[in-house]
């Protein structure tokens, strides 16, 4: 794609236009840009059975690649990118395949700059595709709040996560929202620092990119419109159709809470009946055996929340009759799995599973600082922050958990608990840091003592045992308690974790009793864990028994 190109959609963050004319009904044409100028030329063919949507309908081009659509007064105008081809990036991998109408732009008064006035609906709006073919078997990257607060909380991604990330052969990427912490100002750096991965790069909103000031829901997104588009909205690669969903509700600005010092009016988790409309519009025109992979920023479920989304009910209907599931969240810096059935208002086929994902910043880039000054960041429930890779092949999904800065086996950690003091800051004073939890213990204190594994990307299906030495292998009870170790990290690090901070009860602790028959001597114990792809990890420790 020409340098001149991505110019050209960087100015206007949408599709091709023709001259300005009033118009009622969106028309234009989708058509295959032959020499990638950005422009429909002679000779270059129209691409027919491409979904074009208003944010609630959702028609196909005819033979000719030609769609026209009925909008509102404002829309914005988008396409589900279908496989076999990609859409032009700007210049920083940020895909362009959409036209925001907004004829007087954004309402004043917001503290961040939102859409300029688009005028008229233009006479014309056509949305180049590019050639690309993507095979059945492919990978993404899936990141989560990488939520930074401040400048140098961008310079800890782009030092911490972003290296890595160049190394991963990925078809494109995606951010599941809180991509900042309320700062829009933000975007444009981070955006650079993204786009250095050099695949396209997909975003979901998040409640962290509201515009604040706000009188409701409608106009909440308006700085988040201005660099990514449409809230919600599909694309296929390979066999599987993505889409995006936008459930974080704005409650208006005159809803904050009197403590609320950012005038945040509050949110709830929903999806809306516009976005549901839209959404069954698009599953219409998809066979019901695709896989059908679902991004959001709010889990439908958490462990974390006492309720879920409040129109998954409506969501599960609209995904009935589909085998072929997989959603992802982020939000509540927890890595959690669920599985839905008919218990849950999910009717089938079998289960849905849901995975909430790891964080980039972990416990929001808390915690000391490692000797490159990045800090540690371990997520509340002991994850190590860091991001995922999926693996679509066909209809399957198999997910790969990485902890930042750490090599690819690092899957779970291993700690000791003699008599519980894990779970009381107290006594804290009178030991050294992990000295609680390392595997060196008195005769005496073997009757008390406890083996915790945290295997970071466990869940329900997850299967963990333990062996001292050559012995036989013994089964981990998987129990929900905050992980001692984050208990003993935030208490000991006041000064450089956040202030709302505190270890919540992980959903992926294994616990079991070390044998109380050991003698004092030195032991190796090897921990064998299964995942919810059913990939085998290992991990090991020494531990010590002394005398009284």
């Amino acid at each position: 794609m020409s340098k001149l190109w991505k110019v050209a959609l960087l100015a206007m963050g949408t599709a091709v236009l023709g001259p300005a004319t009033a118009a009622e009904n969106a028309r234009g044409q989708v058509f295959e840009d032959l020499n990638s100028n950005g422009r429909l030329d002679s000779g270059e063919p129209g691409i027919p059975g491409v979904r074009v949507s208003n944010g609630r309908d959702v028609v196909a081009t005819d033979a000719a690649g030609a769609f026209e659509l009925k909008v509102d007064e404002e829309a914005v105008i988008f396409i589900t990118k279908p496989r076999g081809f990609t859409v032009p990036v700007n210049g920083h991998q940020l895909p362009q395949f959409y036209y925001i109408h907004q004829p007087q732009g954004s309402p004043a008064g917001q503290r961040y700059p939102g859409i300029r006035p688009t005028g008229p609906l233009p006479e014309r709006i056509d949305f180049p595709l590019l050639r690309a073919e993507v095979p059945r078997r492919f990978e993404a990257i899936l990141i989560s709040d990488p939520q930074p607060q401040t400048e140098a909380e961008l310079d800890y991604i782009r030092d911490d996560v972003l290296p890595e990330l160049l190394e991963i052969q990925a078809q494109f990427g995606m951010t599941m929202g809180d991509i900042l912490f309320d700062d829009l100002s933000m975007f444009p750096r981070y955006n650079a620092l993204i786009g250095q991965i050099g695949i396209p790069w997909y975003n979901v909103a998040g409640n962290h990119e509201l515009n604040f000031e706000a009188a409701d829901d409608r106009y909440s997104l308006e700085t988040f419109k201005r660099y990514y588009g449409p809230p919600y909205y599909s694309f296929e690669v390979g066999d599987a159709l993505f889409v995006v969903l936008d459930n974080i509700e704005y409650q208006g600005n005159g809803q904050s809470d009197p403590g609320d010092i950012r005038g945040n009016g509050g949110y709830v988790a929903k999806l809306g009946r516009r976005q549901l409309a839209w959404l069954k519009n698009e599953l219409s025109f998809v066979p019901d055996d695709r896989l059908i992979f679902l991004a959001m920023h709010a889990p439908l479920e958490s462990y974390v929340f006492d309720s879920p989304m409040a129109d998954r009910g409506a969501l599960f209907r609209l995904l009935a009759g589909r085998p072929n599931l997989y959603a992802v969240a982020g939000h509540t810096h927890t890595t959690e799995h669920h599985y839905f059935d008919s218990e849950d208002g999910f009717s089938g086929p079998g289960a849905f599973h849901h995975h909430v994902l790891a964080t980039v910043s972990g416990s929001w880039w808390s915690g000391p600082f490692d000797p490159r000054g990045v800090p540690t960041t371990d997520q509340r429930d002991g994850t190590p922050n860091g991001y995922h890779v999926l693996t679509v092949d066909g209809t399957d999904v198999s997910m790969r958990y990485k902890a930042a800065g750490f090599p690819e086996d690092y899957q779970m950690r291993i700690v000791y608990d003699v008599a519980h003091h894990g779970l009381s800051k107290d006594g804290m004073r009178d030991f050294r840091t992990g000295e609680l939890f390392d595997g060196r213990f008195t005769v005496d204190q073997l009757p008390a003592a406890e083996l915790l594994v945290n295997l970071f990307d466990g869940g329900p299906k997850s299967v963990v045992r333990f062996r001292i030495d050559d012995g036989p292998y013994l089964p981990m009870k998987r129990i929900s308690r905050p992980d001692p170790y984050m208990v003993e990290t935030f208490a000991r690090n006041k000064a450089t974790v956040k202030s709302w901070l505190t270890a919540t009860p992980s959903s992926h602790l294994f616990s079991a009793d070390v044998p109380d028959d050991l003698s004092p001597g030195t032991y190796r114990v090897s921990v064998q864990a299964t995942d919810e792809f059913g990939r085998q990890h290992h991990a090991h420790s020494i531990l010590e028994i002394t005398g009284s």
